[in-house]
């Protein structure tokens, strides 16, 4: 295939793979340069690489990196990273599995509302003590005061989404840590609160799922309704800037939809 990466890029992970006997694209990993499954004399191993260039993209991939450690048992095992000028590189153990379904009447709803309470349960690592989660907050009603609400101490996951959990025949992982941050825990269940509006739940049905989530029921109600109305407001916006995308317009209708539950007016965007 002509999108396989060329032999400098074998070189570089052939010194933690061994000699590469297969490289095959995964058909997700759309924010990443190179997602594949590498079939090598050591074994199988996920692949995630970007360009060695410095900007959001690769600070993401070195969040991934950092955050690794303390998110064994949820997250595959990062094995080894290698780096040259052109390519930095992930290479995880191959977990097997399929993309969660989290439909209404899915068998997976439990194993995914279950993953995402063990996520609230870990310990912040001093590694994510910086990474404070802001990008919620210029888009609350009133910035000096309800942004406050979205702050806190937790470690979110953030990339709440069916393709990012994996179903097992044993274990059920939480993949794709590209953008971990430290808030208020409430976050991750909200953000699954949206993701089943998104997929024909209603946001009853939705938050019930989240009721298993000790995150979300201890949440100050308050602070669950400005971050739903600043969910809103921020997919207005992104709507308004790529008006045919499609997901983008799905999960604008979703938060309207929870808001409209929860009574919460939202005011337009500034």
């Amino acid at each position: 295939m002509s999108d396989l990466p060329g032999p400098d890029f074998r070189s570089l992970i052939q010194q933690h793979s061994g000699d590469v006997a297969d490289i095959r694209r995964t058909e997700r990993g759309f924010m990443s340069d190179i997602t594949a499954v590498v079939e090598s004399e050591k074994g199988t191993f996920f692949v995630k690489a970007m360009k060695n260039k410095p900007g959001g993209r690769l600070d993401s991939l070195s969040r991934e990196r950092l955050v690794n450690p303390a998110v064994h048992g949820i997250s595959p095992h990062l094995l080894w990273y290698a780096e040259d000028e052109a390519w930095a590189v992930l290479g995880f153990e191959y977990i097997e599995g399929r993309h969660a379904d989290i439909t209404p009447g899915s068998p997976d709803l439990a194993a995914v509302t279950d993953v995402i309470d063990r996520i609230g349960r870990l310990e912040l690592p001093d590694v994510a003590k910086d990474w404070r989660e802001t990008r919620w907050d210029r888009f609350a009603e009133n910035a000096a005061a309800e942004a406050e609400l979205f702050a806190g101490d937790a470690l979110l996951y953030t990339d709440i989404h069916p393709s990012n959990v994996i179903i097992g025949a044993e274990s059920v992982w939480a993949v794709d840590w590209a953008w971990p941050t430290r808030g208020a825990a409430f976050i991750d269940p909200a953000l699954l609160v949206l993701q089943l509006v998104a997929a024909g739940h209603t946001p009853a049905e939705a938050e019930s799922w989240a009721d298993r989530c000790d995150a979300w029921v201890t949440a100050d109600p308050v602070a669950v309704d400005a971050f739903a109305a600043a969910t809103v407001r921020m997919y207005t916006v992104f709507t308004e800037r790529k008006p045919d995308s499609a997901w983008l317009r799905a999960m604008a209708n979703a938060a309207r939809s929870w808001t409209e539950h929860r009574g919460v007016k939202v005011s337009p965007p500034e």
